[in-house]
């Protein structure tokens, strides 16, 4: 692993009644890395990604991010990470389906405060770096999910995050539209340098990682370290 390490996470637990979903899951990210979490079904991995996030909170251990430990933090500092630091990307893109493509990709900077027409310039901006910029007035309904999923990279970068989660995000493509995505989601986040936290069963999706890790039982283990 190279740069600064933003994410950290140590010993994390989660049982959802007397199921155990994590049972001592450690991670860490650095700026500007892609890292792979696969496991199989029911392993624990999108479990562990919801924690990273302030999504879901763990039971027991440490998420550090950035020297702020994110188990301490409150629900309203956690909703502000998720507006400024953190992106998310889902596996079908869950675009609001009344907006435009242009409206949905200027949604996270409309929450953050910002005027509608600066918004727009800058989603019309990254539309066009994902090479999608002549569906921005298309609304959801209207297009492949391929087309989909390169808007729900836009949205998800468009803040400038330090983090982006992404959760199968190829899941619903077919092979050809998920090496297209994946290869404009890593080549775009690795020129922001963004880390990235993804989620996936898929070993061509991991290929554009440049670290892996395993869940397995609620545990983890880095590949990295195993060889």
């Amino acid at each position: 692993m190279t740069g600064q390490v933003l994410l950290r996470a140590e010993d994390l637990h989660k049982a959802y009644g007397p199921t155990p979903a994590l049972a001592g899951a450690s991670v860490q990210v650095a700026a500007g890395e892609l890292l792979a979490v696969m496991g199989p079904s029911g392993s624990g991995k999108s479990t562990l990604l919801h924690c990273l996030a302030g999504i879901v909170r763990p039971d027991q251990g440490g998420i550090d991010y950035r020297g702020e430990e994110l188990t301490r933090c409150g629900d309203t500092r956690l909703s502000a990470l998720r507006r400024s630091d953190f992106g998310f990307l889902f596996q079908f893109a869950q675009l609001v389906p009344e907006l435009s493509c242009l409206e949905n990709v200027a949604l996270p900077l409309r929450l953050n405060g910002q005027r509608r027409r600066a918004a727009e310039a800058v989603a019309a901006e990254w539309l066009d770096r994902l090479e999608v910029a002549d569906l921005a007035r298309q609304r959801p309904g209207e297009i492949s999910g391929g087309q989909a999923q390169r808007v729900g990279v836009a949205r998800a970068l468009v803040t400038g995050p330090k983090v982006v989660f992404a959760d199968e995000p190829t899941g619903a493509l077919d092979s050809l539209n998920s090496e297209r995505v994946m290869a404009l989601f890593a080549r775009t986040a690795r020129e922001t340098s963004a880390a990235v936290v993804l989620v996936t069963h898929d070993a061509r999706v991991a290929a554009y990682a440049d670290r892996e890790i395993i869940v397995r039982d609620g545990r983890t283990r880095d590949l990295a370290a195993a060889v």
